[in-house]
């Protein structure tokens, strides 16, 4: 057995079923929030808060769409006096619909919202702080007299929204640390925790309980370990606070949905969140149905489940709290520090022709006689019986049933065996194939023992079951167990004809898989197209940051602050950027979302004031007050001036 076992921290109820964590109930107007309550579903409106028509317009399209909760953004006292009238014609009109206020740098229009509105949200960050992203030596001594400097600040609004029943969000964000957190804590999940903290024990010095805790960040890594630990400190304190769940910046399209599944929904398989918000750079009420699906996802009436043991070891194989991927052997490319690969599948096809290869990112040109391999192009294909009679680029890896390699492929460079358990013989001591494991069958651990003849399987793990990542967790925990090292490739077949509910399926079930650095390599099967399926697959790895093939665009999803169109800007930038691989740009519509909140970007375009856009690199502005006709060209400069543009194919 493996004795490098790494934490014993929980983080949930337990680790083979998504049992909801017991939070306390929060009361937010005549919404309750918590405890047994639904999943509630919210969001953010993008109007200017002191437009009361088209805020309360905006307020109704997402309340219709099924939004539970309508946050508005509250810069200064006039905005936070502006939501007291929007309420009053919301309810004029018939709406009950809790309204928050999103607070950042103002405690005064904090303790006037809070007399007005239901909830109001702060982040720790920058509600008592300026960031200035300054290093500071702290002594013990001038570290309590700047939380006494907080509490002083923070307390006021704890007992505003004591009397008047207005709940609160401490709303911690990985990129608006405040200097004093990173100083000692640096940007890492441990400080998220740790700022949310300095906030929750003056509410609960105050008495005051009626709160609700996040830790957004862009990054779905960082992000996925600052609840864990969040929870598990909930845990050992006794008192589990609600939970709000959001991917911050997610973007937009197809990326934004991945991502925010692959966030929201590795903390849901573990029965984490009791709100989400997926945060996306479109219209509100776009967000509300994925939020839905993400959420009914989770009904614990689902069927098809297998019952698993309840399991919570005293340590894990893995820290959930730490990225760290399992060490498997290397065999080809797969397993060892290369990145996961991905595996088409045209087993269903009744003939295989150089044109379904297109699906997958392989191009042939008839009057070239060659093969155009894009960035997206998987690395293995699966035919199943199919035979395939002209030549594959070299590239491209094929796996066929066991009796097809046999009669055909045995000795064809490139062509690799798909073997059942039951199809296990001598020949295959020194072959290198894929081994099908049924991880949800009765005698799934009676095959461990054996592996070890099998040198070059590649373990391919399928799984029938709606618990999909328990039970592929369960022999996660195993495989340490046994001391095997096989490469492992996550198999997953979904059967959902609807692409946005295909996607959020099984990004949050290979997601959480990926995060907590298990497989090699992801084989999705669907009912949806297969380029669909492919660029999924891609998305997913993208967002586990685990495989990067293409640009990433953190970009925010607008408010009443954004100081530009941040839809019609993000498709500007992302149709000139789109070829640069690996590069991550960040696109903030006001220097609250600015430097801060697109902390791992490598480039940032950032609404400073109406038609003025500050550039950065990194973390650090290096030019200010561009036009904004000008900043899409200036972003490319600068791009350019720093080695990393490369001319589009």
């Amino acid at each position: 057995m493996n004795p490098d076992y790494r934490t014993n921290k929980r983080y949930c109820v337990d680790l083979m079923s998504n049992s909801r964590l017991p939070t306390l109930e929060v009361r937010i107007g005549e919404l309750i929030m918590g405890g047994d309550q639904p999943i509630r579903i919210q969001s953010m409106t993008t109007t200017d808060t002191m437009d009361t028509e088209a805020s309360v317009a905006q307020s109704i399209r997402m309340i219709n769409a099924g939004c539970e909760l309508v946050r508005l953004t509250a810069p200064s006292k006039k905005e936070a006096e502006n939501l007291g009238v929007i309420r009053q014609k919301l309810e004029e009109l018939g709406y009950s619909t809790p309204l928050v206020a999103d607070i950042h740098f103002t405690p005064n229009a904090a303790e006037i919202a809070a007399q007005l509105v239901q909830k109001v949200r702060v982040n720790p960050g920058n509600y008592a702080d300026k960031k200035k992203f300054e290093e500071i030596d702290y002594t013990e001594e001038s570290y309590q007299l700047e939380l006494q400097r907080i509490e002083e600040k923070f307390t006021p609004l704890v007992k505003l929204c004591k009397k008047h029943k207005t709940a609160i969000r401490i709303g911690t964000n990985h990129g608006s640390l405040s200097d004093r957190i990173l100083s000692r804590y640096g940007d890492t999940p441990e400080g998220m925790v740790e700022s949310a903290y300095e906030f929750i024990r003056i509410c609960e010095k105050n008495r005051f309980d009626q709160i609700v805790i996040s830790m957004k960040a862009s990054n779905t890594l960082v992000m996925v370990q600052a609840y864990r630990l969040l929870v598990s400190r909930m845990l050992e304190l006794g008192k589990c606070y609600p939970i709000h769940l959001g991917v911050t910046e997610a973007g937009d399209g197809e990326d934004g949905r991945i991502k925010s599944a692959v966030g929201i929904g590795a903390l849901l398989e573990d029965g984490i969140g009791d709100t989400i918000r997926v945060s996306l750079t479109e219209e509100p009420e776009k967000e509300i149905p994925v939020a839905q699906k993400l959420a009914n996802k989770f009904d614990r009436k689902s069927s098809n489940i297998l019952e698993l043991n309840p399991v919570n070891p005293e340590k894990l194989p893995y820290d959930p709290f730490h990225y760290e991927r399992r060490n498997s052997t290397t065999i080809g490319n797969i397993g060892g520090k290369q990145h996961p690969v991905v595996i088409a599948d045209l087993s269903s096809k009744q003939a295989i022709s150089p044109a379904n290869f297109f699906a997958f990112g392989y191009n042939y040109s008839v009057q070239l006689d060659k093969w155009n391999i894009q960035d997206l192009a998987a690395d293995y294909v699966y035919i199943g019986d199919n035979t395939i009679d002209f030549e594959v680029p070299g590239t491209l890896g094929v796996i066929t049933t066991y009796t097809n390699w046999k009669s055909n492929y045995q000795t064809k460079k490139g062509y690799y065996p798909k073997v059942d358990i039951h199809e296990l013989n001598s020949d295959l001591f020194n072959e290198v194939f894929f081994l099908r494991i049924k991880t949800d069958a009765p005698d799934y651990e009676l095959h461990f023992d054996h592996f070890r003849l099998f040198p070059k399987a590649i373990l391919c793990l399928m799984c029938e079951h709606s618990n999909y990542t328990h039970i592929v967790r369960r022999y996660h925990l195993n495989i340490a167990k046994y001391n095997i090292s096989n490469p492992v490739i996550l198999q997953k077949t979904d059967k959902h004809q609807d692409l946005e509910e295909f996607q959020i399926h099984v990004s949050s079930e290979l997601g959480c898989q990926l995060i907590d650095g298990f497989g090699d390599g992801i084989w999705i099967k669907g009912l949806v197209p297969q380029n669909m399926i492919n660029s999924t697959a891609f998305g997913i790895l993208q967002a586990t940051r685990t495989r990067i093939s293409k640009t990433e665009y953190i970009s925010c999803p607008s408010c009443g602050r954004t100081l530009f169109d941040l839809q019609e800007t993000t498709a500007k930038i992302r149709k000139e950027t789109s070829h640069l691989k690996g590069i991550k740009i960040g696109i903030m519509g006001c220097i609250v979302n600015g430097p801060g909140e697109m902390a791992d970007a490598d480039y940032g375009y950032v609404g400073t004031g109406p038609g003025k856009i500050n550039l950065y690199k990194e973390k650090t502005v290096v030019r200010k007050n561009v036009p904004e006709e000008d900043a899409v060209s200036a972003l490319i400069e600068l791009i350019k001036e720093h080695g990393d543009w490369v001319d589009p194919k």
